[in-house]
């Protein structure tokens, strides 16, 4: 039997306000997983309200006590790892690998929260005017909320709140429809078990079809000055216009088209290794993914025979099965699409050399041969298991083609020559680029972010600091001043 959930507002656990609710479906089996809430603007505003209040206590509350809270919340994560690793793979169909990757990140993520509340500082500027001391401060801004999305629910919505919080804000975390509960009612329990004042973190659940309700409520709350958002840019852009009304700062985390260059002096086996994890990762439902294989053409056809024998091997079905590799995409919608993707690719030219079919939502993973950068399954983000490669001459038409690209969030380039490796990495138009590595990787403390349609802002250490926080002057004048008048 399904369980059910509440919202969380105030320190309290509460139904919708009309009383309705919403189910959230396995993406493996299609049962029923849970039923929530399905929030609609005046729960949206309670939990606005509810930030509103907490703030002025939970902003003045010292550095050390908020550390506190963060340390006990991340050692409670600790501690229901394997609950909650069973959530992620029941919720989103995310691999057990996927859900260890998860549930080992996020400690983290408290951990450095708890390490940046004493970064939040200012500094004195020197004075032309005589007898005056000018000091720039940060301050927190007051309500923060985070819209977050369903693939990487853990981080993305921790990752939306956690330094934020640490900053002195006060939060509102809507999650997706699609995981509510492992993006959303996890750290609502772990923050109650932590000890963290009411109204300092709330969580508002949304059933489909009101997301854009609950989140104009977000945008349009007087007291909310900060809004986070992780997903699509098409909604992305949608968010930001809105706010651009409000004279709102939003930090955007969009898609990507993120491109891994294989020069041709890499070590093949471990291009092929490199590519298969960046493309692969919970069934390429990553923003980072390697979503773009460009390989030199000396190595192409020896990285092309090893990379499909290697992807081929890889284990599809129950996400729950610890060797299952490819589990299933979130829904049907997403499988149509992806699948019409493939078919297009082939219409124009394309060669599936393996995969290219499914079976209920998992896709096999698929490898693309004769792809061209104009061609749209290259110029599109794919939110799957599909990897095309596509061939150039040398360096500086893999670097064209990087970059002949609206997004720009991340990249990879393998080779054995570093020199060369750096060269490519600063003229790759992306908000991160990976020497040696994948595509995909992130860390607690490292400022994440794109370019261009990938969006902008940065989540993470330092640069989330100055996100999330508000840069002030003050002056004390020490001696009279002399005025003209």
């Amino acid at each position: 039997m399904c369980k059910a959930y509440q919202m969380y507002i105030n320190g309290q656990w509460l139904d919708a306000i009309d009383g309705k609710t919403f189910d959230d479906y396995n993406p493996y089996n299609g049962e029923v997983y849970a039923k929530l809430p399905s929030g609609k603007r005046g729960d949206a505003r309670k939990a606005c309200d509810a930030a509103a209040a907490a703030f002025p206590d939970w902003s003045h509350t010292p550095p050390a006590e908020r550390q506190r809270f963060f340390l006990r919340a991340a050692d409670i994560l600790e501690r229901r790892q394997q609950e909650i690793v069973n959530i992620v793979t029941q919720e989103t169909g995310g691999t057990f690998g996927w859900g260890m990757f998860q549930t080992s990140f996020v400690p983290g993520l408290l951990r450095e929260a708890a390490a940046q509340v004493h970064a939040v500082s200012g500094e004195i500027i020197p004075a032309d005017l005589p007898g005056a001391l000018f000091m720039a401060i940060r301050q927190p801004v007051g309500v923060v909320a985070g819209i977050a999305p369903w693939n990487a629910p853990l981080i993305l919505s921790l990752r939306a709140v956690a330094l934020p919080m640490a900053c002195g804000n006060t939060t509102v975390l809507k999650p997706s429809a699609e995981a509510p509960v492992s993006g959303g009612i996890v750290f609502a329990e772990v923050f109650e078990e932590a000890g963290f004042p009411r109204g300092v973190f709330n969580v508002v659940t949304n059933g489909p079809g009101f997301s854009e309700e609950v989140g104009d409520e977000l945008i349009e709350h007087p007291k909310v000055r900060r809004l986070s958002f992780t997903g699509s840019t098409e909604v992305g852009r949608q968010i930001a216009e809105k706010a651009a009304r409000h004279l709102k700062k939003v930090t955007l985390e969009l898609g990507g088209n993120d491109p891994l260059i294989i020069l041709k002096d890499a070590d093949v086996d471990y291009a092929v290794n490199a590519a298969t994890f960046g493309r692969f990762n919970h069934q390429g439902q990553v923003c980072m993914s390697s979503k773009r294989i460009i390989v030199e053409k000396p190595l192409a056809s020896q990285f092309t025979e090893k990379f499909v024998e290697k992807v081929r091997r890889l284990k599809v079905g129950d996400p729950q099965e610890r060797d299952t590799v490819i589990g299933p995409l979130i829904n049907q919608k997403q499988v149509d699409k992806l699948h019409k993707q493939v078919e297009e690719a082939i219409k124009q030219g394309g060669r599936v050399v393996c995969g290219g079919k499914y079976d209920g939502r998992c896709y096999y993973p698929t490898v693309l041969t004769n792809v061209t950068p104009d061609m749209n399954i290259a110029r599109e983000e794919t939110f799957g298991p599909v990897a095309p490669i596509i061939i150039v001459e040398d360096a500086d038409e893999a670097v064209r083609v990087a970059n002949d690209s609206r997004f720009g969030l991340s990249a990879g380039v393998i080779t054995s020559n570093f020199q060369k490796g750096l060269d490519i990495a600063e003229r790759l138009e992306s908000g991160m680029v990976h020497i040696n590595d994948s595509t995909i990787h992130d860390e607690p403390q490292v400022p994440f972010g794109g370019m261009k349609e990938s969006g902008y802002g940065r989540h993470g250490g330092r640069a989330a600091i100055e996100e999330f926080t508000e840069l002030r002057w003050i002056t004390i004048q020490r001696t009279p001043r002399q005025y003209p008048f």
